[in-house]
């Protein structure tokens, strides 16, 4: 039987311990996160994220801990979540999503910030050059704002030539979709392609876009590769289906969901290189001082039996390049 005075010296041990644990905890560095998305929408990429800082010998829980912050597709709440991760000053923040590191960059020019972006970041401001990016920002560009012109161009390789081939963009990401509708109108005229801009910043939006594609009796889509089309995947693939429209998207997650084609860059290696270059920061090393990572991986899927089901044949030319084919 466990005496008074023994029971008093083991509880008074552990109380003393107590403020050993949360100085413990308190040392353990801390990474922000800040996303557009869902985490449902990210899970892989994070999962990718923290393989990156495994590669450089971190691991959420046990020597580092990452704050997560989701906008859940609502851009406007991203500076107000921006603020508050710079607030509890994090090591470094990763911002996932050309939204988010635009809203970081203007809450902090301090708190090192390694972003992943679908477009040109010296083009929008975010860094000064990609080779020596100065400032407190670095990161990786997946380029799928650029990618959308060769999707195009797949799509006009799998139609007739008389298709009228739809083109879905987001809107509220306004530097991108400006971007992207210059590209494509280019790509367009050099195909000689029939196209029309659609746009769609919400849920029902994307239904009104697939009404008028019915209704217009347009002939193929190709989705854009921003990130609030990926939160929205399956609701896309399943009116593709519905409405039996041919769709090129730009992750092969959708080809994987059931939809027909993708081309883009490899955005879980991406999120890989993001949060190895956040343990590089963790480990002393400067975001002025990483160069800002191009992504060269492009990866093209195509899903056979959708193919089928929809009545197409895919040019053996086109699933020779195919890095993934779905059958």
């Amino acid at each position: 039987m466990m005496k008074r005075r023994d029971f008093i010296t083991l509880l008074g041990g552990a109380v003393a311990s107590w403020p050993l644990v949360a100085r413990a905890q308190q040392a353990m560095p801390v990474i922000g996160y800040l996303s557009g998305a869902t985490f449902e929408t990210m899970r892989e990429y994070v999962a990718a994220f923290r393989r990156g800082l495994a590669d450089e010998g971190f691991f959420e829980g046990r020597n580092v801990a990452v704050e997560y912050r989701w906008a859940e597709n609502y851009d406007d709440r991203l500076p107000a979540l921006a603020t508050d991760l710079v607030r509890r000053q994090p090591a470094v923040i990763a911002a996932s999503t050309t939204p988010s590191a635009l809203a970081l960059k203007e809450a902090t020019q301090t708190v090192p910030i390694v972003f992943v972006v679908g477009t040109d970041p010296v083009k929008i401001g975010l860094v000064a050059r990609l080779a020596r990016p100065g400032g407190n920002i670095t990161g990786v560009t997946v380029l799928n704002v650029e990618l959308i012109a060769k999707s195009l161009e797949l799509m006009h390789d799998v139609m007739p030539s008389s298709t009228t081939i739809a083109v879905l963009l987001n809107p509220a990401n306004i530097r991108q979709a400006a971007t992207e509708r210059t590209i494509i109108q280019d790509t367009a005229r050099t195909l000689g392609a029939r196209v029309m801009i659609l746009e769609a910043s919400t849920p029902s939006e994307i239904e009104s876009a697939f009404a008028t594609i019915v209704r217009e009796r347009l002939g193929a889509l190709v989705v854009s590769g921003e990130n609030f089309f990926l939160s929205q995947r399956d609701r896309l693939v399943e009116l593709a289906a519905q409405h039996r429209v041919p769709t090129i998207y730009g992750y092969r997650e959708f080809v994987t969901a059931g939809g027909l084609m993708s081309y883009g860059s490899d955005m879980a290696g991406a999120y890989r290189r993001v949060g190895f270059n956040s343990g590089r920061i963790l480990k002393g090393e400067k975001a002025a001082d990483l160069p800002v990572e191009q992504a060269t991986k492009i990866e093209m899927a195509v899903n056979l039996k959708i193919a089928k089901a929809l009545g197409l044949t895919i040019p053996l030319p086109l699933l020779g390049r195919a890095d993934e084919v779905i059958e």
